[in-house]
């Protein structure tokens, strides 16, 4: 993929994706429930060859502990034919994977599918020689993300 084709898609999907005020994370709205979604982005994730290396419920850690804490749960996933080649380019970017999506029903009852951008992933750990690996995970992210939001 040429770097204009990449910049124009990362362009065209941050138009379209509501970014959240934390630099790097890219949200999306679910049309399902927390624990449905994060079931949803599972199957997905395992057909597509993902490993899943956990489940955190954050919600029920909070509550196991008398606190309050809306419905949220963490999905750390990985594919090491991508996430090693990152590395090989900057071994620091392992504090960053694998990969994750947050999961969490806000005071609105609305539910939120969140993740790291990749590029941002890049930048930060000065992986410049991986355009073509940051950009096939930036689009299965956006792709498992979608599938699993849609009603």
């Amino acid at each position: 993929m040429k770097p204009i084709t990449i910049a124009l898609s990362v362009l065209v999907f941050a138009l379209a994706s509501h970014v959240h005020a934390a630099a790097g994370l890219v949200t999306m709205s679910s049309a399902h429930g927390v624990g449905a979604t994060v079931d949803r982005l599972e199957r997905s994730l395992e057909g597509a060859g993902f490993k899943i290396f956990a489940r955190v419920n954050h919600g029920a850690g909070a509550k196991s502990v008398n606190l309050e804490l809306a419905d949220t749960e963490l999905l750390i996933f990985g594919k090491p034919q991508a996430g090693t080649l990152l590395m090989q380019s900057s071994r620091t970017v392992g504090i960053d994977l694998p990969l994750k999506y947050l999961v969490w029903q806000d005071a609105d009852g609305q539910v939120t599918i969140g993740w790291n951008d990749p590029a941002w992933l890049a930048e930060r750990h000065g992986i410049s020689d991986r355009g073509a690996v940051v950009g096939k995970i930036q689009g299965a992210l956006r792709k498992f993300a979608s599938e699993a939001a849609e009603p």
